[in-house]
């Protein structure tokens, strides 16, 4: 009896050493598998159409992320962007937050966007002078301006008046309303074949 039981003892001891050996690979196993899985996906992203698709991808979605926090504040909590599906959507929360494609704003509300998108771009290829890049100390803007009501030009001038503070921002329009907040202007008069350039300084 004292024989069957030491066998047994021992063949208990052997069992649960299997055990724990088979636990122990069964961990290897498993380590091994999500090592592949890290190593298949990294294969992929780094071919390079994919990888330059993932990068485009991920700059795109930055972008439009800090555009739309401009943008809400521009249109008085009115308008956000998305991503969806590769597009760029605008989010009204005015219409109980619907969706909606950017080709369907109105003239003022798309140059609210297209300015959002801009600036939200300068301040990114700014963060990168850090990086090596050029450093991106201006930004102009050319018209459209004509297309907004007076609460709309008011807000986008005070956004510029902000974003001044930044860097120098330069803006070719025919609005005086605009122009008259610009502190340092240029005022371009043509007579004849000729044309004349005044600095006005408010």
């Amino acid at each position: 009896m004292a024989g069957a039981a030491a066998s047994a003892r021992i063949a208990a001891e052997h069992a649960a050493d299997r055990f724990r050996e088979r636990q122990r690979l069964h961990k290897q196993k498993e380590e091994a598998a999500e090592q592949a899985q890290v190593a298949a996906t990294l294969a992929n992203l780094l071919r390079s159409d994919a990888f330059q698709a993932w990068l485009l991808e991920s700059a795109l979605t930055s972008l439009v992320a800090d555009a739309s926090d401009l943008l809400l504040d521009m249109s008085s909590g009115q308008f956000e962007l998305r991503i969806h599906s590769k597009d760029i959507e605008v989010i009204d929360h005015n219409d109980a937050d619907s969706t909606r494609p950017v080709r369907t704003l109105s003239g003022g509300e798309t140059f609210q966007a297209s300015l959002a998108l801009a600036l939200a771009l300068s301040r990114q290829v700014s963060a990168l002078a850090a990086s090596g890049a050029a450093k991106l100390e201006s930004i102009f803007l050319d018209e459209g301006f004509g297309t907004l009501d007076e609460t709309s030009l008011d807000v986008v001038a005070a956004t510029l008046e902000n974003l001044a503070g930044e860097r120098m921002v330069g803006v070719i329009t025919h609005v005086p309303a605009l122009a008259d907040r610009i502190p340092v202007r240029f005022q371009v008069t043509r007579t004849g074949a000729r044309s004349h350039i005044e600095r006005i300084t408010a």
